[in-house]
């Protein structure tokens, strides 16, 4: 019985394919007017409408396959871009630091290479921390006495005289600035000026007082004080001659012995400090 039922499928079968030969041999050898060409035509025409409609029915599951395909791919697109952006982002802080940096390297050695501060070894340093008190000033870098820095050198930035070294070890040291209540700097008046002494007016570090004035000579606004770097045992300085402090702004009656007093805007940032430059060695 099995055997009989896989012996007509067989035939069944055979009997399929010769169709099929015969049906395309008559198709490829009969006239656009046969049989099988009409036959052919109006089956595509009734199933054509059919076509048609299964593709309008499927169109939004499509356009959805596609919006996932598009959404997921304009993602990955996204977050590559953002990526390359934050690359760039990085770069472009890196180089403006690196611009800035040496751009302050090229103002302190600047005023580094000017007489008589030609003599000093300039160590380039950055700022680590700094005390947020307005009457103790100081802030600790990150260059020690392995780096050959010791204590009362001098400090200075790209704009002039930021304070002097108050202690030291291996890696670090600790630097007292200008507007410090214990600072004081032995000065003089450019242009053949008066000496005196430049100390803070404590909680104003934009602000500095020249003070104890030896002479009669008026300070003038707008006339610039440096550093004198005198022997005088009147008037002693831990400081090397020459290096800038700040600019006149206005002068005043001092309230003893009516001596000159004179407010002087420091040439330095005292607030916004992020790298400095101690000068060391020197005469002795």
């Amino acid at each position: 019985m099995y055997r009989r039922q896989v012996r007509r499928r067989r035939a069944v079968l055979v009997l399929l394919v010769v169709a099929c030969l015969v049906l395309i041999s008559t198709h490829f050898s009969e006239g656009e007017s046969g049989p099988l060409h009409s036959a052919q035509n109006g089956i595509g025409s009734v199933l054509s409408p059919l076509e048609d409609g299964a593709n309008q029915a499927l169109k939004p599951f499509r356009d959805l396959v596609n919006w996932f395909d598009e959404t997921f791919a304009a993602r990955g697109e996204n977050e590559d871009l953002r990526a390359e952006v934050q690359d760039l982002r990085l770069q472009l802080t890196e180089a403006e630091e690196e611009l800035a940096a040496g751009l302050e390297r090229g103002k302190i050695a600047k005023i580094a290479d000017a007489d008589p501060l030609a003599a000093y070894t300039v160590v380039d340093a950055s700022v680590s921390a700094r005390s947020a008190s307005t009457w103790n000033q100081i802030m600790r870098i990150d260059k020690g006495s392995s780096d050959g820095v010791a204590v009362d050198d001098a400090v200075v930035d790209g704009d002039g005289l930021v304070g002097r070294v108050s202690a030291v070890d291996g890696g670090s040291a600790r630097v007292t600035l200008l507007s410090d209540q214990e600072s004081s700097v032995t000065a003089k008046v450019l242009e053949g000026g008066p000496l005196g002494v430049v100390g803070p007016v404590v909680g104003d570090p934009k602000d500095l007082l020249l003070g104890l004035i030896q002479g009669d000579d008026e300070v003038k606004p707008g006339a610039g004080v440096i550093t004198a770097g005198i022997d005088d045992p009147s008037l002693p300085s831990r400081y090397p001659a020459g290096i800038p402090i700040g600019e006149a702004r206005e002068s005043q009656v001092g309230e003893q012995e009516l001596r000159q007093q004179v407010h002087i805007t420091p040439y330095a940032d005292l607030t916004n400090l992020d790298s400095v430059a101690v000068l060391t060695g020197g005469p002795s």
